[in-house]
This record gives structure tokens, sequence and C-alpha cells, in this order.
């Protein structure tokens, strides 16, 4: 028996790692998983030694009023690659936590895959040799990423993106009308989803404004419903809290929907995400978007300052350019977001917006992705490890 462990810290972390250990299981039985991960990965047979909820943070200083839980999750992950002794390491995204995780597997000599890159090509490009030299192998998501490491000696492979084949599975198996049954809505109306985020923080940052900017698109067309997705790091109850205590909730039709958040995407007409991954989900889901991004000033203004791209919003980068309306910070005005969205609900606004994002899905590959990163991880399982 040989141990795998895993380190996939945040809600999009979870389901690329979940899809990637039910493949190794499939290719080698005998293996066993443990790490740090959520609903998916536990489902999909890994034992939780930590739950990612307790990761499930983000920004500069938001990091600081939770040093405790990061710190009982680093020790926790520190026995277990001492006590295992592990096969293999794999480290998904998550660069804050697993960087230096990767220092402490390379001193014990155990192999690391690094799946899903972090984005050292938007900032803090230090990180790029520093990864080089503690991992063995790089599994990256996007087409760009192999130049980036191309000076280091690192081998990495653009695997593809790991949600092209999944989602494009779930669309054609998927009946949007049935969840827009189960919200009563009618033929005409309009379904807006929100998607403020999987961290606690980013719900505290997003929600308001996303709340602001529903009601004030509700006041100028009575035909529009709206949901929010609550992510699997998150509880429903505490979502619907956060809801209730704000004051732009008050006569919103809203739904909560949880643990089916790509079914949600599939039946809305638009969504109202924050940045990062949700937002290359619902471009493969062919769903028209808006991004409002919202954050500590202080963690905004330092981020500004390292930063060295021209958009937060994946769809824009693949792209080239600004195709999907984009509103951070002070930017972030709920009248103006209300406007965007209104403009991609119907119309030659949304037409255009739907052509567009057409155009960017080819780019993101025909999938296979996790089949491509179990191959490498049978590769590394088989072969010494780097001294």
């Amino acid at each position: 028996m040989s141990w795998v462990v895993v380190s996939a810290g945040d809600a999009s972390g979870d389901l690329h790692a979940a899809a990637l250990v039910s493949e190794l299981r499939a290719r080698r039985p005998e293996l066993r998983f443990a790490g740090i991960g959520g609903d998916a990965l536990e489902k999909a047979g890994m034992d939780l030694l930590v739950h990612q909820r307790e990761l499930a943070i983000g920004g500069f200083l938001e990091v600081l009023s939770s040093l405790r839980r990061v710190f009982r999750a680093w020790r926790r992950m520190g026995q277990a690659l001492r006590e295992l002794r592990p096969s293999l390491l794999i480290l998904v995204d998550s660069p804050d936590f697993n960087i230096p995780l990767a220092r402490r597997a390379r001193r014990l000599r155990i192999p690391t895959l690094y799946y899903v890159s972090p984005q050292v090509w938007a900032w803090r490009r230090g990180r790029i040799h520093k990864i080089a030299r503690r991992v063995n192998r790089m599994a990256a998501i996007f087409p760009f990423e192999p130049s980036v490491y191309a000076q280091t000696g690192l081998r990495v492979d653009f695997v593809g993106h790991p949600l092209v084949e999944p989602l494009a599975q779930l669309a054609a198996g998927e009946n949007p009308q049935r969840l827009r049954a189960e919200l009563g809505l009618g033929p005409t109306d309009k379904l807006v989803l929100l998607l403020p985020g999987s961290r606690r923080n980013e719900i505290r940052h997003h929600l308001p404004r996303m709340l602001k900017a529903a009601a004030l698109l509700s006041a100028r067309r009575a035909d529009v419903r709206f949901a929010l997705a609550v992510a699997p790091s998150l509880s429903k109850e505490w979502v619907a809290e956060q809801v209730r205590a704000c004051v732009f909730a008050r006569g919103l039709r809203l739904d909560l929907v949880a643990g089916r958040g790509h079914e949600a995407i599939l039946a809305c007409d638009a969504a109202l995400a924050k940045p990062g991954t949700v937002t290359v989900e619902v471009t493969l889901l062919g769903r028209p978007l808006v991004v409002l991004g919202r954050g500590n000033p202080l963690s905004a203004a330092i981020a500004r300052r390292i930063v060295a791209v021209p958009s937060w919003t994946m769809p824009n980068l693949v792209a080239g350019r600004p195709i999907v309306p984009e509103f951070l910070q002070e930017h972030a005005r709920p009248e103006r977001v209300a406007a965007a969205l209104e403009a991609v609900l119907e119309g030659t606004g949304r037409e255009l917006a739907l052509a567009r994002l057409a155009a960017v899905r080819e780019r993101f590959g025909k999938g296979g992705a996790t089949a491509r990163t179990a191959a490498i991880a049978e590769e590394m399982l088989a072969g010494p490890a780097r001294p």
C-alpha cells in the first residue's frame, strides 16, 4: 500500500483534486489518499486530515486573523508527511500554503507534483524559481503557462483545463428547466445568479454590493428573479444570516441554492460573479456574466502595486481584451453593475456576449486534463524521488 498526500485548500481545488483522486484510484486501487480537501475529495475516497474550510480565507490582511487555523493545518500536514512518508505529494493551487509545504516535502525527499500553477505570471514572479526548486513536475491548465517556467529547468506539461470535460458532459445531460421550475420561475422570467465567493471574507466584501445591484435591477425589471449559489466550503445557514442582515435584500426575490452550483449556472440567464475560477466555469457553461470584485482596501492597494495583468477576469485574459464587464473596488458601483447585467439579459448585448465567450471556450482545449495529470502522477509514482 502506498500513500499519496493531497493539499487542495480552496473550493475549486477540491473539485479538481477529487477528479484526479478518482482517476488514480481507478488506475491504482492500492493507493491510499490523505490530506487537505473538502467534501468532493472526501467523497472521492480521501481521508480528510484538514477540511479546506479551515483555509477558506483570502486577501493579504485577512490571513492574519486566521493564523491559528492555518497553523493547525500546517502542523497536521507536516505530521502526515513525516508519518505516512507518501510516495507522492500533489499540490493544487493555494500557493501561500502549498509552496512552503513543497519545501518540507523536498527535505523529506518526497516527490511533488504541482497541479494548477499558481498565477505567478500575474504577480510575485519571484515564486517561479522557488517553485522550480521545490517541486518535481508541474501540470499547467492554461496554454501560456509552460513558457513562464521555460528557463527554470522544471518540467511543465500543459494538460488542459480540468473543467472543460466535466462541464461539457454536465451541459449535455442537464435540464436547466428543472431548477427553474423548482424556483417557481415562469417561462418569461429572467434568473440572475449571484456568485459572491467560497470564503467568508469574500461573502462579506461582495454580498452587500451584489445585493444592492440586484435590488436596483429588480426595481427596473419586474421579470427578474435572483438566486445565490452557496459554495461547498460555506454553510447555507451562515450565508442566509448574511443575506438577512443586509438591508438591500429586503423584498428581493432571492433563493439560496446549495450543492448545485453548476446546475444553477446552467439555469440562469446571466451571472454576477466575483473574480476567480468561477468566471471560467460560467464561461465554459455558456452563460453571460458580469464581474464584481471588492476586498479590503489596503489589500487591494497592495495588490495593485504587484499585480501585472490588465484584468482580474480570466475570460478577459484568455481573450486578450475586455469581453466581460469588470467592476473592481471603487469602480464596483451597484448602479453600474445593474446596468451591465441588464444589458446581457436579452437583445444584441446578450448575443454579442455569448459570441465572444464562445470564442474564448475554444481556447481552453477539448478536455482530458484529469487523465493527463493522472498519467504524470503514475510516472512519478514509478520513478525515484529527486535528491
